[in-house]
C-alpha cells in the first residue's frame, strides 16, 4: 500500500479514535449517573481514564499484535507530546500561569509515577506482574485524588472544576447505553486500524515499530488534548490545562503501559528504552524549571513555550534520524 493511502488511513483512524473516545466518556458517565455513582467518582475514574482511552487502547493492541515497541513508544511519546507539544503550542498561542497549586501537588506525584515506572522497566522488560503493580499505582493515585477532592476548596481547585466541567448534561438512559455500544466498537475499529496502518508505515519507512509510536501515533493520540488545552486557556483556565497534562501523564505510565503489561508482556531494546524514558523524564521536569525558575517564575509565556516545542521538534528528527 502506498505511503499517501497509509497516511489518510492514520488520519481518519485518530479522527475516529479521538469522536469515539469523546463519545463513549459521555455516555459512560451519564450512565453511572443514572445508576447513583457520585460525581466525583465519575469524574476520577470514567472521565479521568477516559483522557488516556485512545493510548490504553492502541497500545493493548498492539502488544497483543507482538509490537511492543509500539506499546512503549505510544506511552513515552504521548508524554513527551503533552508538555512539548501541548504545553509548548499552547502557551504560543496564549501564554498561561502555571499556579503553585499544581506545582507542589499534582507534580510530585507525577514524578513519583516516573520514577516508579522507572524501577520496573529497570530490567528493559514489562512483565505481568509489572503491569499489575502499574495498575495497583493507578488505584494508589485515584484513591488519593479522591481524598484530594474531598477536602474543602475555594472556587480555584482546580481538581473540583475539572470535575465539574469534564460531566455532560443529563442525558437519557438509552441514548447513554447508544453512546456506550457504538463508542466502544468504533474505539476498537480505530484502534486495530491504527495499528496496523502503523505498522505497515514503519515497514514503508524502515523504522522500528518504537519510532513509529514514539512520533505518529503519540502524536495522533495526544492531538484532542492540544484542542483541549488552548480552549481552557482562551477561557482562562490556565491551571486546569496544565493539571489535565500532568493528569494525563500519570494515566499513560500507570494505565496504558500497566494494561498493556498485563494483556501481552513484553521486553525491549535497554539502550533506546533509556534513551527514550530519560527525554521523557528530562521534559517532566521541565514542568517545574519553567515554573519555579525560568522568567517570570510561575509563567509559561511565548519564550519558554518556543523552546519547549523546538525541544519536541527537535527529538522527533532525532528518532527518525537515529531510527532506533
Amino acid at each position: 500500500m502506498s505511503l499517501p493511502v497509509l497516511l489518510i488511513i492514520l488520519a481518519v483512524g485518530f479522527a475516529a479514535l479521538a469522536w469515539s473516545a469523546d463519545f463513549f466518556v459521555e455516555g459512560a458517565s451519564a450512565l453511572a449517573r443514572h445508576l447513583g455513582v457520585s460525581s466525583l467518582l465519575i469524574g476520577l475514574t470514567v472521565v479521568g481514564i477516559g483522557t488516556s482511552l485512545p493510548e490504553m487502547l492502541v497500545s493493548a493492541i498492539a502488544a497483543l499484535d507482538g509490537t511492543p515497541g509500539m506499546a512503549l513508544g505510544n506511552a513515552l511519546g504521548s508524554n513527551v507530546a503533552n508538555v512539548g507539544l501541548i504545553l509548548g503550542t499552547t502557551a504560543l498561542v496564549t501564554p498561561l500561569a502555571m499556579h503553585s497549586g499544581i506545582l507542589r501537588r499534582e507534580f510530585p506525584l507525577l514524578m513519583v509515577v516516573v520514577a516508579f515506572t522507572a524501577i520496573l522497566l529497570a530490567d528493559a522488560a514489562l512483565s505481568r506482574l509489572d503491569g499489575v503493580l502499574l495498575l495497583g499505582g493507578l488505584v494508589a493515585v485515584l484513591a488519593w485524588m479522591a481524598r484530594q477532592a474531598r477536602r474543602p476548596a475555594g472556587e480555584s481547585d482546580v481538581m473540583a472544576r475539572e470535575i465539574a466541567a469534564a460531566l455532560p448534561e443529563d442525558m437519557p438512559v438509552g441514548r447513554a447505553m447508544l453512546r456506550v455500544a457504538l463508542g466502544l466498537i468504533v474505539l476498537l475499529v480505530s484502534s486495530r486500524i491504527l495499528v496496523w496502518a502503523a505498522v505497515a508505515l514503519a515497514s514503508q519507512l524502515g523504522v522500528s515499530d518504537l519510532v513509529i509510536g514514539l512520533t505518529i501515533v503519540a502524536v495522533g493520540t495526544s492531538l484532542p488534548e492540544l484542542a483541549a488545552g488552548i480552549a481552557s486557556v482562551r477561557r482562562g483556565e490556565d491551571e486546569l490545562a496544565v493539571g489535565n497534562i500532568v493528569g494525563s501523564n500519570i494515566f499513560n505510565l500507570l494505565a496504558v503501559l500497566g494494561i498493556a503489561g498485563v494483556i501481552a508482556p513484553f521486553a525491549v531494546n535497554g539502550v533506546s528504552l533509556a534513551r527514550d524514558y530519560g527525554i521523557m523524564t528530562l521534559f517532566m521536569l521541565a514542568i517545574a524549571v519553567i515554573g519555579f525558575f525560568v522568567g517570570k517564575s510561575g509563567r509559561l509565556g511565548r519564550l519558554e513555550g518556543g523552546i519547549l516545542l523546538s525541544g519536541f521538534i527537535a527529538y522527533q528528527v532525532m528518532l527518525f534520524v537515529m531510527q532506533g
